[in-house]
């Protein structure tokens, strides 16, 4: 269970190149992507932070990120995904995920909840009122409640990458945990 005050960004439509733009994909470690998320919008030429973008600015942190709707768009970077996990976030919430990017982010430990229009325009309007509102988030549960109004929304989730994100597994951790049963069902096969 996560709870936590959010970061959120209300605009719909955010494409992967956005989120981490493709002049920072060099490396292939997951490490250091978050100094770059959101890049060209937190930093004006010259590197100069942008005050007003939403994470230049110290009133609003926590480990979600709230986004409009149609978050993840775009070219199928896995980078994105990890520049978001970099940056300290472990949930990303919005009304609609491109399916790439909610697998990409699935697959690396950030967990996408899709919640309906009007709970997303409710978390949005708790953050605009207070900056330190919370949100708490059970992934066992598969539910998010917004702390300040007491709604509460059920997401879905592949029943595989919820016992992943459960156990910190990757698809190999998970294979890897299965390496005993692996090893007596080969020792069951007859061989001819």
């Amino acid at each position: 269970m996560l709870q936590s005050t959010a970061v959120p960004i209300p605009i719909e439509d955010i494409d992967t190149d956005q989120i981490i733009p493709a002049r920072f994909l060099k490396a292939t470690s997951r490490e250091g992507f978050g100094e770059n998320l959101f890049r060209d919008w937190r930093y004006s030429k010259g590197d100069v932070p942008n005050p007003d973008f939403i994470l230049n600015n110290p009133t609003y942190q926590g480990q979600i990120l709230v986004a409009g709707k149609n978050f993840g768009c775009g070219s199928s970077r896995e980078h994105a995904a990890w520049s978001i996990y970099d940056a300290g976030f472990k949930v990303v919430v919005s009304s609609f995920f491109a399916d790439i990017f909610k697998g990409n982010a699935l697959n690396n430990g950030l967990l996408p909840v899709t919640v309906s229009p009007a709970f997303l325009d409710g978390m949005f309007k708790s953050i605009e009122q207070n900056p330190n509102a919370t949100f708490t988030v059970s992934l066992e549960d598969q539910t998010i409640r917004n702390d300040s109004t007491g709604a509460t929304f059920s997401f879905d989730i592949n029943a595989y990458k919820k016992m992943c994100l459960l156990n910190g597994y990757d698809d190999i951790d998970f294979l890897l945990s299965l390496k005993d049963k692996i090893a007596a069902f080969e020792k069951q096969q007859v061989i001819y």
